[in-house]
């Protein structure tokens, strides 16, 4: 029996901006996307048993097709032929549905253990095009690192490494819907962020600069929805965070701090807050 155990990382929105409704029903989006150090565990096995199993530390959860996990696995015996049978156990620590693409990187990283332990050689450009279909992440979680990100999310070109920062991440325990997020978004009057400054703060690797840069389109409709989005926000900002932003469609809200004092001091403030529970203090993570 042949096995692999691989690593999922989340990642976070620099920047997001939309720019459009597609007539396929769409949103065209221009984002900075930065992967960081939190990560889920996949431990892939064969087996002799025909299927796809999967077992999780966390019971609600699913386990048949309406997780990504067990699409992408899928996708791949669909693609090569092989006859599933594979035993997949997923340790989750990425927070559930939170804006930081925890199962389109759970779904990226079964695609890349897949290929390895069925030693089918698909290029990445390949697996990519295997993961638009999953998702409009899934290309991202594949590449990672910095890059920006265009079309409905699937346009993706490397970035420099952004420089050194503490990242602290705090979720809140609400959820949100990013179908609603945009279909409520309202495009001529919500803000937009400047990534093309973003992308100069990369370029220049100036940390105070990209902090700077951060902005959300989306923030202006969950904020409204969750105001508790914003006052986590101030309350980083008043900590010492050079910028705090949501990721994605929310609720998640990522801080970036210089040093490491300030950053775990505001790391032990929520810690003991009410959104402790899934607070973490990582940094950005690049190959």
């Amino acid at each position: 029996m042949e096995s692999i155990q691989v690593k999922a990382y989340a990642k976070i929105n620099l920047g997001l901006d939309v720019l459009h409704k597609r007539p396929d029903g769409y949103h065209e989006v221009r984002m900075v996307m930065q992967t960081i150090r939190l990560f889920d565990k996949l431990t892939i096995k064969m087996t002799h048993t025909p299927g796809i199993a999967i077992k999780t530390n966390l019971s609600y959860l699913p386990c048949d097709e309406n997780n990504l996990i067990y699409r992408a696995a899928s996708l791949f015996f669909k693609a090569t032929n092989e006859k599933p049978g594979i035993h997949v156990t997923l340790d989750k620590h990425i927070p559930v549905a939170a804006g930081l693409a925890g199962g389109s990187s759970d779904a990226a990283a079964t695609l890349t253990a897949l290929n390895e332990l069925y030693h089918t050689g698909f290029s990445l450009a390949e697996l990519q095009e295997f993961g638009v279909r999953l998702g409009a992440d899934v290309p991202y979680c594949l590449l990672q690192g910095a890059a920006l990100s265009e079309g409905i999310g699937e346009l993706l070109t490397p970035l420099p490494a952004p420089p050194s920062a503490y990242c602290l991440i705090v979720k809140p325990p609400i959820s949100v819907s990013t179908r609603y997020v945009y279909e409520h978004l309202a495009l001529d009057t919500a803000p937009h962020p400047d990534i093309d400054a973003l992308l100069s703060a990369l370029a220049a690797g100036s940390l105070p600069a990209l902090a700077a840069a951060l902005g959300n389109t989306l923030e202006s409709v969950t904020i409204p929805l969750h105001p508790e989005i914003a006052k986590i926000k101030q309350q980083l900002v008043d900590l010492g965070a050079l910028g705090a932003l949501m990721s994605g469609s929310g609720p998640t809200v990522f801080a970036l701090f210089s040093d490491r004092q300030t950053a775990e001091h505001a790391f032990y403030h929520f810690k003991i807050s009410e959104y402790g529970r899934q607070t973490y203090l990582t940094g950005f993570w690049n190959r």
